[in-house]
């Protein structure tokens, strides 16, 4: 165990990469199903969906080639691919504002506007690429090193996950009590998070806590996306992909067991600590 804990340690840059490109190209899926809804009215819609193959694409593809975060001569591919996802991030959450807030300056505007915050992973995505190309996280021993940042980065994505989660549930009131797990989950990883991510010397019974939080965050994913995924089909008449487009959003709950994931990657580094 602990053989391949360092095997994944050691390798901790290539990893983050590889979380990354997936996470582009999975987008490219939860842009199509979520633009379905006005059949892609804008034909600006389709630039995220372009961007996510396109991005993630190369970022694969130089991975699988063996050209890695490490490679030189190529690092500035991975530096234009991150500094078009935080614009295309940064002007996806202006856009999605305007549909409704900028228009009556209300709470309802966040409410029932276009998600504000989804376009905002691009961001997230961008900036950890930006730094794990450029090579800012590479001294891992000093008091605020590659772990402890790369883990406050998960716990911003956690506080989206917070606000998205209240936003999104209260279009309908909070109707079951389940609608308020991912809330009460979000809170626990951010605190944990910050916390793990801001001591110069995380303990290691710290480590550990944060690590089963990781998987109870994890569980909730999963377990949001099977509760999503099967009220849509059951509303809808057993009609799939009509509960992809036009239910509660299957794939929105799987950002807990993503983030987990990405903080995951980060313990790897506390954790020799």
């Amino acid at each position: 165990m602990r053989r391949r804990l360092a095997f994944l340690r050691a390798r901790r840059r290539w990893l983050l990469e590889a979380f990354l490109a997936g996470n582009l190209l999975f987008l490219a899926v939860d842009i199509f199903f979520a633009h379905s809804v006005n059949s892609f009215r804008d034909p600006w819609e389709w630039v995220p969906f372009w961007f996510s193959l396109a991005g993630g694409g190369l970022l694969a593809a130089l991975l699988i080639a063996r050209r890695g975060p490490d490679t030189p001569s190529i690092c500035w591919s991975g530096i234009a691919v991150a500094v078009a996802s935080i614009a295309v991030g940064v002007i996806g959450a202006i856009l999605h504002l305007e549909s409704a807030f900028f228009r009556r300056f209300a709470v309802e505007g966040l409410v029932y506007a276009a998600p504000f915050v989804a376009p905002l992973a691009y961001a997230g995505i961008g900036f950890l690429l930006l730094v794990n190309r450029t090579g800012l996280f590479r001294k891992a021993d000093d008091d605020l090193g590659w772990g402890q940042r790369v883990t406050l980065f998960a716990a911003g994505g956690f506080a989206g996950n917070f606000v998205l989660a209240l936003l999104d549930h209260e279009q309908n009131g909070f109707s079951t009590w389940t609608e308020w797990i991912p809330v009460v989950a979000a809170a626990l990883a951010v605190s944990n998070l910050m916390i793990l991510g801001m001591r110069r010397a995380p303990a290691p019974e710290l480590v550990r806590l944060a690590a089963g939080n990781l998987l109870l965050q994890g569980g909730v994913g999963l377990w949001g996306f099977w509760l999503h995924l099967e009220a849509d089909i059951s509303a809808l008449g057993g009609r799939p992909f009509e509960a992809f487009v036009h239910g509660a959003p299957p794939f929105a709950p799987l950002l807990f067991t993503d983030l987990a994931v990405l903080a995951a990657i980060a313990l790897l580094a506390l954790e020799r600590r």
